[in-house]
């Protein structure tokens, strides 16, 4: 898996609610009573096209969408139960549409699946999780409902072209490989994630920010542009872009690949704030010129000073096609920052976010490395960045060194 920026999309009937996906559960609401929206479900300004157009311009690499959610409710033309998009008003299967728009503008297409089903009478499971508005306890059957999951996910595999990865969601607490070994029989090259029936490729970490330093194996983070819900909600609490900015730097530069995710209106547009939102994000991440994509963790001990009255002020140095490039996902604190060890003195050092060339020098300075109360150094010194200006005051700060 590359480190890639990607899109999440979480949409469904629950979408005409305007509250969350799971509200369902998060409202106690009946079961019949809930899967009645099923019947009013009508996209009609559906473009996945504008979908996919506004993750490129976010400088996303691929779209993960939300083919079946806890409620059980499919978004595409299943053959294994009617409770699908095909038997509501507008009656089209959206995962095809997006899969074409997908092929069309080079855009992977991944896809989210959900092992609790509120709806499959057999699906409950004691061992698991997130089991909450199971329809059927009694009638559980763990044995007889992987089989209807490998049915779907067979559907899901061989109708919709080549799928980049698999997000099973909630561990099911079984220990099945054969499950990730039918899902490679179907897609060879395809990417499995960490909550399904084994360990799969990757890990998943969700709304968190693990610790500092590189990730052991590749790693996936999500994260919702909202605070609450990740499908559509009316009144959500939506994260600054300084935030999420700040979140897509730390993890990608620590080698993860990032998934934003987006709840649609019940309509299918996706709202102006999060549109915004993403749109704010592509300004910052189109300007890096792929210096959060394809690097590698730069192991020369620098130890950058003058940066630690900064909160979350850590740097993280990279380096790619012979260049180091030191990222700075809070920002800088003063307008200057010190290596006190380095391989040399570069040939140029530029600011990635503006393009401007930093002045360089060797410098004592009289706070930073101090012995019996007399400057040491000399060290080096990147000067003149305009930390106190846009965009640096609300986006990350990544500077590149060539030596």
């Amino acid at each position: 898996m590359k480190n890639y920026l990607g899109m999440f999309v979480h949409w469904g009937i629950y979408s005409q609610l305007e509250d969350h996906e799971q509200v369902l559960a998060k409202r106690d609401m009946d079961n019949a009573e809930y899967e009645k929206l099923a019947k009013t479900f009508n996209p009609v300004r559906y473009d996945p096209k504008e979908w996919v157009k506004l993750a490129q311009a976010a400088g996303m690499k691929y779209i993960c969408f939300t083919t079946k959610h806890h409620d059980g409710f499919c978004m595409w033309d299943t053959k294994q139960t009617d409770y699908n998009i095909m038997n509501t008003p507008y009656g089209r299967d959206v995962l095809k549409m997006l899969a074409d728009a997908c092929a069309k503008y080079g855009m992977k297409l991944s896809l989210y699946y959900s092992i609790p089903d509120w709806h499959e009478p057999c699906a409950y499971n004691p061992a698991s999780s997130h089991q909450w508005k199971a329809i059927a306890p009694e009638k559980s059957d763990t044995v007889a409902y992987r089989a209807f999951v490998r049915e779907q996910i067979r559907e899901l595999l061989t109708g919709y072209g080549e799928i980049y990865t698999l997000f099973w969601d909630i561990p099911p607490m079984i220990d099945d490989p054969s499950m990730n070994a039918f899902v490679r029989s179907l897609q060879p090259q395809i990417l499995i994630n960490d909550r399904g029936y084994d360990a799969g490729d990757f890990s998943t970490p969700e709304r968190d920010l693990p610790k500092e330093g590189h990730f052991p194996r590749m790693t996936e983070a999500c994260q919702s542009v909202g605070m609450q819900s990740w499908g559509y909600r009316r009144d959500e609490d939506y994260f600054t872009p300084r935030f999420l900015m700040y979140s897509i730097d730390r993890i990608m530069a620590s080698g993860g690949s990032y998934l934003l995710n987006v709840g649609p209106k019940p309509d299918g547009t996706i709202c102006p704030e999060a549109q915004a939102s993403l749109r704010r994000i592509g300004e910052w991440y189109n300007k890096m010129e792929g210096t959060l994509e394809d690097t590698e963790a730069d192991p020369f001990s620098y130890e950058i000073r003058a940066n630690q009255f900064m909160p979350g002020g850590s740097c993280i140095a990279l380096k790619k096609n012979g260049k180091t490039y030191f990222h700075f996902p809070a920002g800088l604190a003063t307008q200057s920052l010190y290596l006190k060890k380095y391989p040399g003195i570069p040939k140029r050092v530029r600011l990635i976010n503006t393009g401007m060339t930093l002045d360089t020098r060797e410098d004592t300075p009289p706070y930073m490395i101090v012995e019996n109360g007399i400057a040491k150094g000399p060290l080096l010194r990147i000067t003149g960045i305009p930390s106190d200006r846009e965009p640096l005051l609300t986006e990350p700060t990544v500077i590149e060194v060539e030596w």
